[in-house]
């Protein structure tokens, strides 16, 4: 393989020397085997790949550089590609090869009396499955197994009992295999690989095992590693690449005092991290764990579809009597061979994990396979504002000036005011300050920060307020005239304002405003081209900036100056009305509405407990997302029943075959296996194409 050094530390007294390469031919698919080579030579005490930074990290003895560079450059990429780093994978062949070997070996090593003892022994299996079944009030498919093998050995035909049960078992292997690999694709997607991880304790970096790894460490992370917990960087700068995690192709920036997640990896640079949620408590780990219990969560066409298929077998049953009264016992062991249960109750969940899978590709984290029907079924999508439909990035439009102060005056004076507080409008005051080169000292005095309505503080020795409106004319008893009413009205534009005052004097006025996502209006428009009946917004700003905003995007309809249990009421009467609801928001003045509707959807970085209750979690902030859940969900649906109407015809025709006695039990029995593999491996498929839309 070829290699460029990226980075190589010299030795310590207490640690390892540590390389790290570039390596050109490195992929996921290879990442382990690699790893796993270079940890057999013996000078090497560690080896990590990764493939997403395409790089690999040696931890050697010192003095062993040129033997280091020389094992790596001597790995086969031909010889290492295609190797699994999935023990379930490696399992499954050696079982599949194994039964391969049993069932040939005994038919060409023993005579058909020594064969008996192990048929019956095999059967005995299938017998106690279908007792078990019977004895919890279900006719499954199980009941039908045992039936059709039991048959076989009632009739004689020993032959055929072997090769049903053998065809069985390999049927169980690959259907088992197909549905693991589904699950295990989507979890492996997200989880976190890492085995070490490099600890600054008292100065000192050590290697610690990552189940070591204790809330509150400062964890030191390089270019090339991936991040082990969730937390904040504490120093250094790094570039961070989070598509495992969000589906950004971008890597972000972060310094000093940003979130970072684990399973994200660093770009460039080096940062320290004080780990914040470790182990279980980590982002990736809770996703992991979610998809484990994702079986709680099916889908109501998944639970409908595996309902169907258990009313399905009783009917296999009283088709094989007919068949036995009809033509006999050949004609009654078709219709035990062929079955349509089994098909559906495998591939409709390979199909459901498989969707959640591609929705986390693109930074969707769904919680569950029903919330991806609710989604495709939804007529009304309710959208919050602030945070949503829009940024969260106010910025400053306008700023006017009274009382014989200047328009940079305002600004300056608004800007020393509002920088020791950092809520969205104060940030906004202070970029436009600093935009305009409006550098300012310290002039004012302690300051007091009144919730909901300003601040107030003494500005070169006379009383200064900022805030709203109701703040400076009702709280601090300043007067508006009717003529600065009229032209503050006129350029705020349906945004914001905060208003400033000196003295008891209205000094001057911004304007702000929160404009509206790039892509909002695009995927309003394309959600109501799938089908969304009704698109409304909620918030809690006034009328004229609702009014604004809602033309803005094309959204019909809106609700201004909406409270958190305000929003919630809402959406509960859309639902009493018939109405199939998605909410979309971010904060936790959101969470009760997200709370009562059929599915809700939160933006990324959104409060808390605002992700927790969202069904659906959009992990990289783009709207278009909506579009792909959206999809992703209608796609799902489509693909289960197009599965279920494919199972039931091409069964129908085997049953029709063997009721005519025109194919043996034991190619039925082929055919039938096969068509249910087949259709579960199908299910595997991308439902989207490429691009945002995934259209």
């Amino acid at each position: 393989m070829k290699y460029a050094t990226l980075n190589d530390l010299p030795a310590t007294a207490k640690l390892p020397a540590r390389l790290r390469l570039g390596v050109d031919a490195l992929t996921r698919r290879n990442a382990a085997a690699v790893s796993q080579a270079l940890g057999a030579c013996a000078f090497v005490r560690g080896a990590r790949a990764n493939a997403a930074a395409g790089c690999v990290t040696i931890l050697y003895d010192g003095g062993k550089r040129e033997e280091v560079l020389a094992a790596v450059g001597a790995l086969d990429a031909e010889t290492l590609t295609g190797q699994e780093a999935s023990d379930f994978g490696l399992d499954f062949r050696r079982r599949l090869y194994g039964k391969l070997l049993r069932h040939y070996a005994k038919r060409l090593l023993l005579p058909p009396w020594a064969r008996i003892p192990l048929d019956l022994w095999n059967a005995a299996r299938y017998v106690r499955r279908a007792i078990a079944s019977l004895r919890q009030g279900k006719l499954g498919v199980e009941t039908l197994d045992a039936a059709a093998v039991t048959a076989s050995m009632a009739m004689g035909d020993w032959k055929a009992a072997s090769s049903l049960m053998f065809l069985l078992g390999v049927s169980e292997l690959l259907e088992g295999y197909t549905r693991e690999r589904a699950r295990n694709a989507l979890a492996d997607s997200l989880a976190l690989n890492i085995d070490k991880v490099w600890v600054a304790r008292d100065g000192v970096e050590t290697l610690i095992p990552l189940a070591d790894l204790r809330q509150g460490d400062k964890v030191v992370v390089r270019a090339g590693s991936v991040i082990p917990a969730d937390g904040t960087v504490l120093s250094g700068e790094a570039t961070v690449n989070q598509a495992s995690l969000t589906g950004e192709a971008t890597p972000v920036f972060k310094r000093r005092g940003d979130s970072v997640f684990a399973g994200t990896a660093v770009d460039e640079g080096e940062i320290a991290v004080e780990a914040r949620s470790v182990a279980d408590d980590s982002r990736v780990a809770r996703i992991v764990k979610m998809i484990d219990e994702s079986e709680s969560l099916k889908a109501g066409i998944q639970g409908s579809a595996e309902r169907v298929a258990d009313k399905i077998v009783p009917l296999n049953f009283a088709l094989a009597a007919g068949a036995y009264m009809l033509g006999g016992s050949r004609a009654a062991l078709s219709a035990l061979l062929v079955d349509y249960s089994c098909a559906i109750k495998i591939s409709t969940p390979v199909a459901v994990l498989s969707a959640m899978r591609e929705a986390s590709a693109r930074g969707l984290l769904v919680k569950g396979g029903k919330h991806l029907e609710a989604a495709a079924q939804a007529d009304t999508v309710v959208f919050d504002k602030t945070g949503t439909l829009t940024a969260a990035c106010p910025e400053v439009t306008h700023v006017g000036a009274f009382g014989g102060l200047g328009r940079e005056d305002v600004l300056r004076m608004a800007a020393c005011i509002e920088e020791h507080f950092p809520h969205s409008l104060a940030r906004a005051v202070i970029r436009k300050a600093q935009s305009e080169g409006l550098l300012h000292a310290e002039e004012h005095a302690e300051v007091r920060y009144i919730a909901a309505h300003g601040i107030a503080t003494s500005y070169e020795g006379r009383r200064a307020v900022i805030g709203s409106r109701h703040f400076v004319e009702d709280d601090e008893h300043v007067s508006i005239t009717r003529e600065q009413s009229e032209e503050i009205e006129r350029n705020s534009g349906g945004g914001s304002v905060l208003y400033l005052a000196s003295d008891g004097v209205l000094a001057g006025y911004l304007c702000i405003t929160d404009p509206p996502r790039a892509e909002a209006r695009e995927v309003i428009a394309a959600l109501k081209a799938l089908g969304v009946e009704r698109v409304i917004m909620l918030t809690g700003d006034g009328e004229s900036s609702a009014r604004e905003n809602a033309s803005k995007l094309g959204i019909d309809e809106y609700r201004a100056q909406m409270l958190p249990e305000e929003k919630r009421a809402f959406v509960e009467g859309l639902k009493r009305a018939g109405r199939k609801t998605l909410m979309v928001g971010d904060g936790i003045n959101d969470s009760p509405a997200m709370a009562a509707a059929d599915v809700s959807v939160s933006m990324s970085d959104c409060a808390g407990l605002a992700r927790e209750t969202a069904d659906v979690a959009m992990l990289n902030g783009d709207l278009w997302g909506l579009v792909a859940l959206r999809l992703l969900g209608q796609r799902l649906l489509a693909r289960i029943r197009g599965n279920y109407n494919a199972i039931i015809g091409v069964n129908s025709a085997l049953l029709a075959l063997g009721l005519l006695g025109a194919a043996p039990a034991s190619v039925l029995s082929l055919a039938h296996n096969a068509t249910t593999t087949a259709v579960s491996a199908a299910s595997t498929r991308r439902l989207l194409d490429e691009g945002p839309t995934g259209k």
